[in-house]
């Protein structure tokens, strides 16, 4: 710590912090990153991404499908037709389809979710059995539309895991990098 002396005769303390180092620091790693970048960047040719190939599923038939939508302000749902759909908003309404083709609303998702778990452990001989064998024990995919706002997809999740199932897993359409 550095003591000032001035001509009043009081001696204190000085308070103020020599910067003149950090900023030396501060340049020299500037000038090293303004080498380095451009450099690292032209050695780098080509980068080649792994394209993984897609290997079908192989599904139990137990396992629950679910389709999230939702609809524009108007109530027009989002389809491969024209139907003037404007884009998700806020004050659209959910739609949830059980296997692509049911549309049901959260309480009906709740009760056939629930009563087809409960069909599938009745049929594996209750809780213990099931739990002997895990792979007996039905998963959920959820396909989501792009469209389709946060709140639907919790919806759904909060729906099925109430009713019992475990295993929540996503669908999505994967896009070929090549075009």
């Amino acid at each position: 710590m550095a003591i000032s002396t001035g001509g009043d005769g009081g001696e204190t303390p000085m308070s103020d912090i020599n910067t003149t180092p950090l900023v030396d620091v501060m340049l020299v790693l500037l000038i090293i990153f303004l080498i380095a970048v451009p450099v690292a960047i032209q050695t780098i040719e080509k980068l080649e991404i792994p394209i993984m190939e897609s290997i079908e599923s192989k599904d139990k038939v137990e396992n629950l499908l679910i389709t999230v939508t939702t609809t524009d302000a108007e109530g027009r749902t989002a389809g491969p037709i024209r139907s003037g759909f404007s884009g998700a908003t806020r004050d659209g309404a959910c739609r949830i389809y059980l296997n692509n083709t049911t549309p049901v609303d959260s309480t009906e998702l709740y009760d056939q979710a629930f009563e087809r778990l409960d069909a599938i452990v009745q049929r594996a001989g209750g809780p213990e059995a099931i739990m002997e064998d895990p792979d007996q024990i039905p998963q959920v995919h959820i396909r989501g539309d792009v469209n389709a706002p946060w709140r639907c997809v919790a919806g759904a999740i909060y729906n099925v895991q109430a009713a019992g199932y475990p295993t929540i897993g996503f669908i999505s359409n994967p896009v070929d990098p090549n075009g």
